[in-house]
């Protein structure tokens, strides 16, 4: 249950949070003129939050309530620390800082998992909300990367699309794909606009990278179940897969992503060769 907003309390804290930053803590560049007020400006905190001027006034002049999800941006873009966090969400009417622990933990059903360890030949992962990398077979893990060895709060596909330099450079088109990832985050965040998970990922990548800044911030948006990727490996060279998903029936909003190449097609031996003997593990 939520308590008591106090929006002009909380226009307040968040006028105290930004004058207590840097521009360089925050990843900013240094001023380039000395500043007439001690801080962050209005507009340097919308843009690290991802979030627009005028709504972030808003919310300073305690005119606009915010939800969990900005919450969670504004606490990350703002370097708030634990009770900084739970005292925020208080004064906008939240009980809880992080009502993502109540939800429920993303479980793969065992028949996913089983059709994972059937396609031997076929990358292929799930995917679940915030495009999670929740499990995946072993040619999947032969085309991008060792899943396993990246923590389980970190493993998201999305972040590796920005973040991580094996993903980034195997993507070929890697500007178009990045970006059609942005607007998949952006679709599937409509579903559970509370998810504070969501507003922690978003205000991480706007910060690292700028062209996800931009992106989000355009509000692009896809639903697109099939495509093209274009990939350049380091051991099975270039390849153009046909990328398909499909929606789990069971209404968690995860998804199998699979990869295949046209039969006869040098990206079929290519792909043929890279996933032969291993196995069919799915994780």
């Amino acid at each position: 249950m939520n308590t008591a907003a106090d929006p002009r309390e909380l226009g307040a804290f968040l006028k105290t949070r930004r004058a207590a930053l840097a521009p360089d803590e925050c990843g900013l560049p240094p001023a380039e003129s000395r500043r007439r007020v001690a801080g962050l400006r209005r507009e340097e905190v919308a843009r690290i939050a991802a979030i627009s001027v005028d709504y972030y006034t808003r919310l300073e002049q305690g005119r606009v309530a915010a939800s969990a999800s900005v919450l969670a941006v504004l606490a990350r873009a703002l370097r708030l620390d634990e009770d900084q966090e739970t005292y925020l969400y208080r004064l906008a009417g939240k009980t809880d800082a992080r009502p993502d622990r109540r939800r429920p933990a993303q479980r793969v059903r065992p028949a996913l998992r089983r059709l994972l360890a059937q396609l031997p030949g076929a990358p292929a992962i799930i995917l679940g909300r915030r495009l999670d990398v929740l499990a995946w077979n072993a040619a999947a893990v032969a085309l991008y990367t060792d899943f396993a060895e990246i923590p389980g709060d970190r493993r998201n596909y999305v972040r590796l699309m920005f973040t991580d330099p094996v993903v980034r450079a195997l993507h070929r088109d890697w500007r178009h794909d990045a970006r059609d990832a942005v607007a998949a985050l952006r679709m599937g965040g409509a579903a559970d606009p509370d998810d504070p998970g969501l507003g922690r990922l978003v205000a991480e990548l706007s910060a690292a990278d700028p062209d996800f800044r931009t992106w989000w911030t355009e509000r692009r948006v896809t639903t697109s179940s099939h495509g093209t990727k274009l990939y350049r490996h380091p051991v099975a060279g270039d390849l153009t897969l046909d990328c398909d998903t499909w929606n789990s029936p069971d209404g968690s909003g995860q998804r199998l992503m699979v990869l295949t190449a046209e039969p006869g097609s040098p990206s079929h031996e290519a792909l043929r060769l890279l996933t032969a003997g291993v196995g069919t593990t799915a994780l």
